[in-house]
């Protein structure tokens, strides 16, 4: 059985130079940024740490496919890596340090791609953390440095916190009423946004969180931290993984009653 170790020391190689790319551009005063076709916006950043990123898997990794937000998928084969450039563009761009790149390694099998390996950088706030399939999750300045994460062990809604990214989204998808009346069972609510969530699940600091609409780079380097921390990462349909195109994530003893509140009404 492949253990995924040296894709992992690969995606902390990938990581570091995404960070110094990123990292150079942040509050840069001409920094230039544009708007998609789907109205969200790309710097000069993302576009640079994709294609920092690809290259150096062109180099190391020639026969696996890559997909990322900005350039699409490249190859094909059973090995795939996933790459969000920069999760938390907005944040990136007028200057508040919650972004990251994700990085994940999926492999294909029986259910379909399933993420082996992932990493989550967050340079600005000085914070990686990382896992591999089967090897636990960890979070830490590199490999031989680094604290295993858990999640939580809260067991009631009264005594537990919950992060989202924004009401919008709940609301155009009609889930309004049921993402409200969970805000008013549980102990503490917070609007931390984007991948930073998911990691406070892992670390134990939050004890669920979900999001109505993402994409698989959103999601890839995020679900095997939270589920290789013991936690549980779904789709609001309950399906594992990161393929349903929103998501779900709890320490696993909250999970049934998070998706059931977010699906009530719907």
């Amino acid at each position: 059985m492949p253990d995924y170790l040296d894709d992992l020391r690969l995606a902390h190689v990938l990581a570091d130079a995404a960070d110094a790319a990123t990292m150079d551009r942040f509050k840069a005063l001409d920094l230039k940024v544009e708007t998609k076709p789907d109205m969200t916006p790309v710097s000069e950043a993302d576009k640079a740490a994709e294609e920092l990123i690809r290259g150096h898997l062109a180099r190391a990794r020639p026969r696996d496919a890559v997909l990322g937000e900005e350039y699409g998928v490249e190859g094909t084969g059973p090995r795939r890596w996933v790459i969000d450039p920069i999760d938390g563009t907005k944040n990136y761009v007028r200057g508040v340090p919650v972004w990251a790149t994700l990085i994940a390694l999926m492999e294909a099998g029986e259910g379909g791609f399933r993420p082996v390996v992932g990493l989550v950088s967050a340079p600005a706030l000085g914070r990686r953390w990382w896992a591999a399939l089967d090897h636990g999750a960890f979070s830490g300045r590199s490999l031989t440095s680094a604290s295993r994460l858990h999640v939580s062990k809260v067991a009631r809604l009264s005594d537990a916190s919950f992060a989202y990214s924004s009401l919008s989204g709940w609301e155009e998808q009609g889930r309004l009423d049921g993402f409200l009346d969970l805000t008013r069972e549980v102990w503490r609510t917070r609007a931390y946004g984007d991948f930073w969530p998911y990691m406070m699940v892992a670390e134990g600091a939050v004890d669920l969180c979900a999001e109505p609409e993402l994409s698989l780079w959103d999601m890839a380097a995020t679900s095997i931290v939270v589920t290789e921390a013991g936690g549980s990462f779904t789709g609001l349909d309950g399906r594992p993984g990161p393929h349903s195109g929103n998501a779900a994530a709890s320490n696993g003893l909250l999970h049934d009653e998070l998706l059931g509140y977010l699906n009530q009404r719907y």
